[in-house]
């Protein structure tokens, strides 16, 4: 890319780094939307570059391939808010189990 979009294509891992770093999932959530933004005004500025004769088609298409890639996951990051979930599991212990005392030693299931 040429050095009139560069600017812009810093915004994008900055929102994110600034995303990461919020507290709430809403906070996360919109940074990575401003980066996504930032990553579709990257693609529109390339489209001008290519119009003013500063980029080629091909440069442009190339870029854009990696722009489409970017905009897909910051897309996803934005839908989910970054968040990991995990299903409850119950960890009772003894729910299953025969044994109930307290020493594995004196078990007549793991003597020879």
């Amino acid at each position: 890319m040429r050095r009139t979009s560069f600017p812009r294509i810093q915004a994008i891992p900055l929102n994110i780094a600034e995303g990461n770093g919020k507290a709430t999932d809403g906070d996360r959530r919109r940074y990575f939307e401003i980066a996504r933004g930032s990553a579709l005004e990257c693609g529109a500025m390339q489209d001008v570059m290519e119009a003013c004769g500063v980029m080629s088609a091909e440069e442009n298409t190339k870029a854009k391939v990696l722009l489409d890639r970017i905009v897909a996951m910051l897309t996803r990051l934005g839908q989910r808010g970054y968040t990991v979930n995990e299903q409850m599991v119950d960890y009772q212990t003894g729910s299953n189990e025969t044994d109930t005392d307290s020493d594995p030693d004196n078990d007549e299931n793991t003597k020879p």
